[in-house]
């Protein structure tokens, strides 16, 4: 096997026409019953782990995986492909040569990410503090995409502990108008009710709905505050248990910084690292936000898809898929997550029965009497070894 690399001139057939089918299929299909979720992923000091977060098969027999990789400093493992993918379905594995599956980036993709910037605007985080989280929340908006959305919550002295600044939005002009109106001068810091009120935009966003024509498949909080909350109607555990109950994840990315009392960061970091996120100690050093959120933008947009045609006859059944990745490739480790998909007929809707045509040229089925398997495992057990387990 080869070392991982970007994928520039091989299978240029099938990366171009999962770009162009992208945004009519999902935006057709939504999400529906044809999503199933796993458990979160998780990486040993010095390895890599993956998170399989979404599993799409309203095209079926076309399923659609989507992952997130991760080393154990948590930043993506960077050009995979086909090479570094077991892929195995009820307990049999693809061979990749086969070419009945293929990888691709979100990044070249069309489907959008969501996030909600939780800001704390207590008087505490007043004066250039505050002035630099203005400044890196904006960095982060100029570094998304440009159907990616976002949404923001600043921690205020109202009812409900917050005010919602703005709702998920596209455009970055509005975007940076409305941050750059937050004023530091809240008395208390319900902190945890706004990460609450962020969790429920993220679940009740419709993940895996259609938004103006782009198909949303994950959704984040970024969170800037010293980690005190006081007078929240919701405990710090009552969250984590939030959080440890959701079926599809939502990360908290925190950036930690305060000029008077550190002494609740860990407050954000237990939250971060609960929800398959990233604690950022900032401390005093205000100047490093800016680099931060470009790396969470970086992480957003690093997610994977597999797309695969599976060989099971339609049955109305779920059946189990585990995927792996080999990191580098030729190492002979994989380290695999597990889902399912359901074996279903698609509905009779033109357009969509036109992109499965169009998928169909693009991963065509195998000729009679032949199947996407090895079809001599026992002959290649570099294949797929981690896969067995």
């Amino acid at each position: 096997m080869q070392s991982a690399r970007p994928r520039t001139t091989r299978r240029p057939w099938l990366r171009h026409a999962l770009l162009a089918l992208t945004t009519l299929i999902l935006a057709l299909t939504g999400s529906g019953a044809a999503l199933a979720q796993s458990g979160y992923g998780f990486a040993a000091p010095g390895g890599y782990g993956l998170k399989i977060y979404r599993t799409d098969y309203t095209l079926y027999p076309f399923v659609q995986v989507y992952l997130r990789t991760f080393d154990s400093d948590m930043q993506p493992l960077i050009n995979l492909n086909e090479l570094n993918i077991g892929l195995m379905v009820k307990g049999r594995p693809y061979n990749p040569m086969k070419r009945q599956y293929g990888i691709q980036s979100i990044r070249q993709r069309e489907e959008a990410t969501r996030s909600v910037l939780v800001i704390d605007a207590s008087k505490t985080m007043s004066g250039a503090p505050f002035e630099e989280t203005l400044r890196a929340a904006i960095g982060y908006i100029e570094s998304k995409r440009p159907q990616d959305e976002i949404a923001v919550l600043a921690v205020r002295d109202t009812k409900q502990g917050y005010e919602l600044v703005s709702q998920f939005e596209r455009d970055e002009r509005v975007l940076a108008r409305r941050i750059a109106d937050i004023q530091p001068d809240g008395m208390k810091t319900r902190l945890y009710d706004t990460i609450g009120a962020g969790m429920q935009m993220c679940a009740m966003s419709a993940q895996g709905s259609v938004v103006g024509g782009n198909y949303v498949v994950s959704c984040s909080l970024v969170v800037f505050s010293d980690g005190k909350d006081e007078g929240s109607s919701i405990t710090r555990n009552e969250l984590m248990t939030r959080i440890s109950n959701l079926s599809v994840p939502i990360p908290i990315y925190s950036l930690a910084y305060s000029r008077i009392d550190p002494s609740h960061f860990q407050n954000l970091e237990a939250l971060s690292k609960n929800s398959f996120g990233i604690y950022y100690l900032v401390g005093e050093t205000t100047s490093r936000m800016q680099r931060i959120v470009e790396e969470i933008q970086n992480i957003l947009q690093s997610d994977y898809v597999v797309t695969f045609r599976s060989y099971i006859p339609v049955d109305g059944e779920s059946h189990s898929l585990k995927l792996g990745v080999e990191y580098p490739s030729g190492s002979g480790k994989y380290v695999y997550d597990d889902t399912s998909f359901e074996a279903i007929q698609p509905p009779p809707i033109p357009a969509i029965r036109s992109a499965i045509t169009k998928f169909e040229q693009a991963i065509p089925k195998l000729p009679a009497g032949q199947t996407p398997y090895w079809d001599d495992p026992a002959a290649a057990p570099e294949a797929a070894p981690g896969m067995a387990q």
